[in-house]
């Protein structure tokens, strides 16, 4: 798992629907949604202030029954976004004056969930 060391500050984390929350192309393949191993439990574990953005190539016509999915499984987000493109998510933030940067990206190996390990600092 990838340490970070952050800010104490709120966060909003983006994440990737399909093969980083869920099983990738289930909802192609049978027409079912699967949870990742630990992916709810890292999410329930966010502090309350932060923001969690979930992003999806799925069409449109796929979003009903992926809120219905989120929602039963008690998937914990604020925003969905759907029909996004299926190349890279690519997050441009500025530096504070202080010198923390405001964009961390992560890459996870696909159909493993696997959160980055956060350390708050002080």
């Amino acid at each position: 798992m990838e340490k970070m060391i952050l800010s104490t500050l709120p966060k909003t984390w983006i994440l990737d629907l399909d093969g980083t929350i869920v099983k990738h192309n289930g909802y192609k393949l049978d027409g079912k949604d699967t949870l990742l191993a630990g992916a709810k439990e890292y999410l329930d574990e966010l502090p309350e202030e932060d923001r969690i953005v979930i992003l999806t190539s799925r069409e449109e016509r796929y979003k009903e029954e992926t809120l219905k999915f989120l929602m039963e499984s008690g998937v914990r987000y604020d925003e969905i976004l759907f029909g996004m493109p299926m190349g890279e998510r690519i997050v441009v933030n500025d530096r504070k004056p202080s010198g923390l940067s405001m964009a961390v990206a992560v890459n996870v190996e696909r159909d493993r969930f696997e959160g980055p390990v956060v350390v708050r600092e002080r």
